[in-house]
């Protein structure tokens, strides 16, 4: 379309262009005495007359000559080389040559085929007298016509070759930048097949085809990830719903068998009527706790029930240490303080100097020990609340030393300590010692808590399951650690829920160390950071 709205433009002015030089020519051959040239003019009896001259030239041009007297009568017609004349006029008056003499003026030929531009003017002669009388001058536009019909020729192959080689290398370069749209083509086909795996390769960022490659590949990668996260997920909730269905229809089982066995009369006398009913009881508080941790990953997962305020971890700590120390008498609790100059052990625990009597008394006062333990905790709260509102620069010590004040829920915060060291009491000995640790970590602005244990530890390749529900590495389902597989899942939930981290470590000489980690108080407000989305703050490389 280009080409042929070229072609036509451009014959249209080379035409015009052409045209307008004729009309110089003519215009300028008729201001001369060009039929004196062509005729031989005299005036005989005071009329004049014209005769073909010998001495005529051969021309291109029609001259025509019209009398002066009278309708100037047309007396002669010369020149032309042989070429069709146009028609002209038969008379020309010497009135109307007069008005005409600046212009150019178009004719044709009697089949009307040719064209031709025409000038008049009025000349004189002196050959026998003086006269005036009209000169018409023609010249055809054939010339001009055969160099149009050349060049639209020639322009035309022109065309035709430019439109042709223009599509070889338009193919040609096509087909070159985008040869790797094939591979897209194959990795596309790949994936409709079920191959997920399939990524595009060789890829130039610089080019459209490179930045749809990139495109392409971000979006697998999306779409992998959605779909794994998504079997996943399902797998999640089927063993969820599996264990969950488990977990609750032992004890169910249990109390229906007892209420069978009393219809049936099996049970007699009142101490299997106790014995039945002490059962019942306790399975029935266990259903009761699960359900109760089931209510609580909802409730963390609907992020209520949950209150952020500035937390000292330090008391958390310690009143965690006084809990574990006041239930289980023979292990050694140790609570170690990285901010302060020197650790601090509130909970007193047995050594190797004190007395095997004392040791062995220690089971029979362990309901006074928890209640000690709890008064404890409560005095030690209550001043701890009461320094907190004195201070003025709660995140500071006096000597510029960063203290363990971070945002949180303090209840959620003891939750998560408690359910940790429950965790590490029910996988580790009776008598094995349990470490808690409190910190500041500068670079990340968070304060942690660690516990440690001397257990078995935990493998590595199930270190991130540990925190799914129901998920224990015991997979028979059996008793023999006590739990329900919902109280790592609940320290996970409450993390995310303050947008907090926890993680699992190996602790040297033995054992799993378990850091939870909180935002400092100095990172931010309340305010704000309930205000947060809840992703959870990325935990520090290992």
């Amino acid at each position: 379309m280009g080409l042929l709205g070229a072609g036509i433009l451009t014959t249209t002015f080379l035409r015009g262009a052409l045209a307008t030089t004729v009309e110089d020519n003519v215009r300028e051959v008729a201001r001369t005495d060009v039929a004196a040239q062509q005729f031989d003019l005299a005036i005989q009896n005071g009329v004049l007359t014209v005769e073909p001259s010998d001495a005529a030239r051969d021309t291109d041009l029609f001259v025509a000559v019209y009398s002066p007297t009278g309708d100037g009568e047309l007396l002669g017609v010369a020149g032309g080389r042989g070429a069709t004349p146009p028609d002209l006029p038969e008379t020309f008056p010497l009135d109307r040559a007069l008005p005409r003499e600046n212009g150019v003026y178009t004719l044709w030929s009697e089949d009307g085929e040719a064209e031709y531009r025409y000038a008049v003017t009025v000349q004189e002669t002196r050959n026998g007298g003086v006269a005036f009388y009209t000169q018409l001058v023609a010249a055809p536009l054939a010339g001009v016509n055969r160099t149009v019909a050349t060049y639209l020729g020639i322009y035309s192959i022109i065309a035709v070759i430019t439109i042709v080689v223009g599509a070889i290398m338009t193919r040609l370069l096509v087909t070159l930048a985008f040869r790797s749209l094939g591979q897209v083509e194959t990795t596309a086909m790949s994936i409709s097949a079920g191959d997920l795996s399939s990524r595009m390769t060789d890829i130039e960022p610089g080019t459209e085809v490179g930045r749809l490659k990139m495109a392409i590949n971000a979006m697998l990668d999306r779409v992998d990830g959605a779909i794994s996260q998504r079997d996943a997920t399902v797998q999640q909730m089927r063993r969820f719903v599996g264990d969950a269905s488990h977990e609750l229809r032992t004890p169910l089982v249990t109390v229906r068998g007892y209420a069978e066995l009393y219809r049936m009369g099996a049970i007699h006398g009142d101490e299997q009527i106790a014995q039945s009913m002490d059962r019942i009881e306790k399975e029935a508080i266990r259903m009761g706790g699960m359900v109760e941790d089931l209510l609580a990953l909802a409730r963390l997962d609907e992020r209520r029930d949950v209150v952020i305020t500035e937390v000292d971890l330090r008391p958390i700590a310690r009143d965690a240490g006084l809990d574990v120390r006041a239930t289980s008498p023979r292990r050694e609790v140790t609570v170690i303080d990285t901010t302060a100059e020197a650790e601090a052990r509130p909970a007193p625990s047995s050594t190797p100097a004190e007395p095997a009597a004392k040791k062995r008394q220690a089971p029979a006062i362990t309901r006074a020990g928890a209640t000690l333990a709890m008064l404890r905790r409560r005095a030690r709260t209550a001043e701890s609340e009461g320094a907190e509102t004195a201070e003025t620069e709660p995140a500071t010590s006096p000597a510029g030393r960063r203290e363990p004040i971070v945002l949180g829920d303090e209840n959620r915060i003891r939750q998560v300590v408690t359910n940790l060291l429950g965790n590490a009491r029910r996988f580790t000995s009776e008598d094995s010692p349990i470490e808690l640790r409190i910190g500041v970590d500068p670079t990340e602005e968070t304060g942690w808590i660690e516990v440690s244990d001397h257990g078995e530890g935990v493998p590595d390749q199930i270190k991130e399951k540990i925190f799914q529900r129901f998920w224990r590495a015991d997979t028979s389902r059996t008793r023999e650690t006590g739990g329900s597989g919902l109280g790592l899942s609940i320290v996970q939930s409450i993390m995310e829920a303050l947008h907090g981290t926890v993680r699992v470590m190996d602790t040297p000489g033995g054992g799993a160390t378990f850091r939870v980690a909180f935002p400092l108080a100095s990172r931010r407000d309340a305010e704000e950071h309930r205000d947060l989305e809840t992703q959870p703050i990325q935990p520090p490389p290992a």
